[in-house]
């Protein structure tokens, strides 16, 4: 594969990139690619997304419509589609991919396997071979209460097979708990297809993100790079903190590299991919795949020489990758804490005067209580002072109704 020529953004020259979901990841991806004269469109399903405020153009579509989505990709006719969320007409964009009228990132069928718990969970314990939790596949409350009494048991994880950043996720301990935990999931899924995914319960010493970027070397194959893993904490499955390197054994580490590169390699394409793993000792679970920035790799903006954002364009345009950490890190999130359109933010000053400390507002014209609307970002002599200055960092920002 070789790399894209880079013409002039707004000109017959120009290279033409479409981002499918245009949030505060997103956000970042088009300024990243922007900075190589790239021009990017920004699709989402609501207006002033984050990224609908910095790209070139912007349009507001159901991306789960296929027919929606080709009318708009024969518009446009980008060079590339970069999907940034699950809830697309992925069979619709495997077609176009076989068409020729674009190259998907990383590819159609990886965007199509992704989009699914079921697809991944599939491919990576059927296919792959690799060591996951006990799993089965729900329709109903009833075969949800079948699956845990036939062998998955409790305490146990139930995730809508489709949804973004943990939502509709729940760890349930007992029978009364099912019921709430089967609304939840399907409250949460970005397409209620009423199936959810349960899983059996890992005694797991922590949970990783390890970012792995495939891209092209000097001698014009895929190469495979790692950045530094990255901690996390998660709460009902959505990510409140993560930190980078996360300190894990030789051999944990190697092993969760050698997961990522099965996972990805069986992908395709180029990219970054935010695999994450669960780790007790040296041993390693596969748990799932993004095939984008992972919400939990902002904290790169901090501590490598490219964040994941960074990373990701130049993979794919082609360009060489460097995945070198400067310092540690940590991140921690910013919620809206109301349910309000355009709210305002105090605070700044006082959480800028920690140490080493960034802020980002994203910039979402709605705010919800737990909707992620900033993150604090800091570093430290070491992962642990990082994190109680990014946490402090975010303490000081308070949303506030206007």
């Amino acid at each position: 594969m070789k790399p894209l020529s880079l013409g002039t953004p707004l000109s017959l020259s120009a290279t033409k990139v479409m981002l499918l979901g245009s949030g505060e990841l997103g956000k970042e991806v088009i300024i990243a690619l922007q900075r190589f004269g790239v021009e990017v469109i920004a699709v989402d399903r609501y207006e002033n997304a984050p990224g609908h405020q910095v790209a070139h153009r912007a349009h507001v579509i159901n991306m789960a419509d296929g027919a929606a989505l080709r009318a708009l990709i024969e518009k446009e006719k980008p060079h590339v589609i970069v999907p940034e969320i699950e809830a697309i007409a992925t069979d619709m964009l495997v077609q176009i991919e076989k068409e020729g009228l674009v190259r998907v990132i990383p590819t159609a069928r990886a965007a199509q396997l992704t989009m699914n718990r079921e697809g991944i969970r599939r491919l990576a314990a059927e296919t792959l071979w690799l060591p996951t939790s006990p799993y089965k596949f729900a329709n109903s409350l009833e075969e949800l209460l079948a699956a845990i009494d036939g062998g998955i048991g409790y305490p146990c994880i139930v995730k809508p097979v489709m949804s973004s950043s943990g939502k509709g996720q729940s760890k349930i301990d007992n029978a009364d708990e099912v019921k709430t935990a089967w609304d939840y999931a399907a409250s949460g899924s970005r397409v209620n297809q009423g199936r959810v995914i349960v899983e059996g319960f890992i005694d797991f010493d922590y949970e990783i993100t390890q970012l792995t970027v495939r891209a092209i070397g000097a001698n014009g194959e895929t190469e495979t790079h790692f950045c530094e893993p990255i901690g996390h904490v998660q709460v009902h499955g959505d990510y409140v903190e993560s930190w980078q390197p996360m300190e894990m054994t030789t051999l944990a580490l190697q092993r969760s590299r050698d997961i990522a590169k099965k996972v990805t390699d069986d992908l395709g394409g180029l990219g970054i991919f935010g695999v994450e793993l669960f780790v007790k000792g040296d041993k390693v679970w596969f748990s799932e795949v993004s095939p984008r920035p992972h919400d939990t790799g902002m904290v790169t903006m901090c501590t490598q020489r490219l964040n994941e954002f960074e990373l990701h364009a130049r993979a794919i345009l082609g360009l060489p990758v460097d995945t070198t950490l400067l310092k540690a890190g940590a991140s921690a999130v910013i919620y809206g804490q109301f349910d309000e359109k355009g709210i305002a933010f105090q605070g700044l000053e006082e959480a800028l005067r920690v140490p080493e400390s960034e802020v980002r507002l994203f910039g979402k014209p709605e705010s919800f209580k737990k909707r992620r609307m900033g993150v604090a970002l800091a570093t430290g002599k070491n992962t642990d002072e990082a994190r109680e200055r990014a946490k402090l960092a975010a303490s000081k920002v308070i949303p506030i109704k206007v």
